[in-house]
């Protein structure tokens, strides 16, 4: 089983066993409080988080990862309500040695020229759409320029950031954050560096937020 699937298949079976929980235990699951080991877990190495007086949420995600796409519009809802006290990071997954790395290198490559450019709050949602529901391949400088250059961005400008340094710099801090985090579902969402959820982990996609706002609350009373 590749690493795709493997990361599917974990999802799948979170969603299998909810499906098979009866309405009584779901309805009294979703009343109590999220707690270490049920709805997130703590990190065996926490990682340090930039200098903030916000916490720091990171979230990992794929291009091509369903999940991913259907976190984005929740989390971008969730990171709004939360603006004055979060800062919501995103990394795209790069799983070091798996057969899909050279995609997600090309979905990575493609996320940080448009972050460079300033443009992932304008195009994160079509980069998903044209992934799952165009079926465009854009794991290319010459597919991703040209997709790019569709949706209104200078074509000169995208191609000197694709092939910049520091995209390719950021390409394999992904890489490296990847392993450090110990991530090993897709998406992922780490608050402060410590704290780690997944719909295998929350229940499902929808429950992430609930589960999110639960520890950004945990860790504000740690600062206090």
């Amino acid at each position: 089983m590749n690493s795709k699937s493997l990361l599917r298949s974990t999802v799948l079976l979170a969603v299998a066993v909810g499906i098979a929980a009866s309405p009584v235990q779901a309805g009294a699951m979703s009343h109590q409080p999220p707690t270490e080991g049920a709805k997130f877990v703590e990190l065996d190495h926490p990682q340090p988080v930039r200098v903030s007086a916000r916490t720091e949420a990171v979230e990992f995600f794929w291009y091509d990862c369903g999940h991913s796409q259907a976190l984005e519009q929740p989390l971008r809802a969730w990171a709004e309500k939360h603006r004055a006290d979060v800062v919501l990071r995103r990394v795209p997954a790069v799983w070091p040695g798996s057969q899909d790395e050279a995609v997600q290198r090309g979905h990575a490559r493609l996320y940080y020229a448009l972050d460079r450019l300033g443009l992932v709050g304008r195009l994160q949602t079509s980069v998903f759409r044209a992934v799952h529901n165009e079926g465009i391949d854009l794991t290319t400088e010459a597919t991703a320029t040209d997709w790019a250059v569709r949706n209104g961005v200078d074509a000169q400008a995208f191609g000197r950031a694709y092939r910049s340094a520091a995209v390719g710099r950021s390409v394999d801090g992904a890489a490296a954050a990847f392993t450090r985090y110990g991530i090993n579902e897709l998406p992922t969402v780490v608050v402060q560096g410590e704290y780690r959820t997944s719909p295998t982990q929350a229940g499902g996609v929808e429950a992430m937020p609930e589960v999110l706002d639960h520890l950004v609350q945990q860790e504000r009373q740690h600062r206090h």
